[in-house]
């Protein structure tokens, strides 16, 4: 069955149809340096560039100015305009996209789907990486704690609420500076980990939104 491939700046991104809907898994790229060819795809797109060694069919790839979202400037990542358009086109009014990846990324689209505009810091595990790499004595500390406690201690734990923190203070603020009837729309792999953490009400936790996006569109 031909996949959906949407290639992310530091993971991989798939999907397929499946009777029970769009099923949905990621890995690490594959090595430049070793065989592989791309299976079956039914389109793909790309954040960043890719290596001349993982090179895939340019037929079947989907390009920003395909992505219907009125006013995206040329320099918008694919993945923003994906998750935007997908997610005013469901939504049917404007919407402010977080995409808690590598990234964090905030995408405002209005209620007539124009691009009106982001944000853009360090994801979790980014920031996490940060730390350790720029300070004596803080571990190196993957983000897979659950039920994590408000005030830690646990160096690790500690870190990770730290971050997780200053990821929820920057979307809130983002939505306390919104005008009502802007529905927030949170996706990207620490979606499901960011969420409980969040004030505004409503919020649509949709972890998937780019792959979706692609799914319509191809």
């Amino acid at each position: 069955m031909a996949k959906l491939l949407l290639v992310g700046n530091s993971r991989w991104h798939w999907a397929e149809r499946s009777p029970s809907g769009l099923r949905c898994w990621d890995c690490e790229p594959p090595d430049p340096d070793e065989a592989w060819s791309a299976p079956p795809l039914r389109a793909w797109a790309a954040v960043g560039a890719l290596p001349a060694a993982l090179a895939l069919p340019e037929a079947q790839r989907l390009r920003l100015e395909q992505v219907p979202l009125a006013e995206a400037p040329a320099w918008l990542g694919i993945d923003r305009a994906l998750a935007g358009w997908w997610a005013w086109r469901q939504q049917q009014g404007a919407v402010l996209v977080v995409d808690a990846g590598t990234s964090l990324s905030l995408t405002l689209v209005d209620e007539q789907g124009r691009f009106a505009g982001g944000r853009l810091s360090a994801g979790l595990a980014l920031q996490l990486r940060s730390l350790h790499q720029g300070t004596a004595q803080l571990p190196l500390t993957q983000p897979d704690a659950e039920n994590l406690p408000p005030w830690p201690r646990e160096t690790a734990a500690a870190m990770e609420v730290g971050c997780l923190q200053a990821m929820v203070g920057a979307v809130n603020q983002a939505m306390e500076q919104l005008e009502d009837g802007c529905t927030l729309w949170l996706t990207g792999g620490d979606a499901q980990r960011l969420a409980p953490w969040l004030n505004p009400s409503p919020l649509v936790v949709a972890p998937q939104l780019c792959l979706e996006a692609l799914d319509q569109l191809s």
